[in-house]
């Protein structure tokens, strides 16, 4: 097995996936009154070339008058994945895809994020968990 493959079990097999409290939704917006009032209170933001992303908690979009019908929840990957690292983030939307699970991926710095449908997170959660289980076996040499 080529080392990176192995650096990727080796993220896998470490990270402990958190279901963070609250429910979140992405936004777009050129507004600059909405981007001022609403940017205190993001998680993350992404400028685009239509508009700045963010994600924002739903009572915030619905006191904002903001599409509110897909609320999300957030995952964290609690392992060390450096910004160089290979594969972790391939094998969480992967894991989740084969289980028709939408997710949207959010690399910080510190941490990679997963974001599901609020409907779907335990079920995520799940998959997540069995995937570490899965990869736990790979990440450690035979011994």
């Amino acid at each position: 097995m080529p080392e990176i493959a192995q650096t990727a079990y080796e993220m896998i097999s470490g990270m402990t996936p958190v279901l963070q409290p609250g429910l979140f939704v992405f936004i777009t917006t050129k507004n600059p009154a909405l981007v001022t009032s609403l940017s205190s209170e993001a998680i993350s933001t992404f400028k685009e070339e239509e508009g700045l992303s963010m994600l924002i908690p739903v009572e915030l979009a619905k006191k904002s008058k903001l599409n509110v019908d897909a609320p999300m929840r957030f995952i964290t990957l609690n392992v060390f994945s450096s910004l160089e690292g290979v594969g972790l983030t391939a094998a969480v939307s992967a894991a989740l895809g084969e289980n028709g699970i939408a997710c949207n991926m959010v690399a910080a710095f510190h941490h990679d994020h997963v974001f599901v449908p609020s409907k779907l997170c335990d079920q995520a959660m799940e998959v997540l968990l069995a995937l570490q289980s899965q990869a736990d076996q790979y990440a450690k040499p035979n011994g």
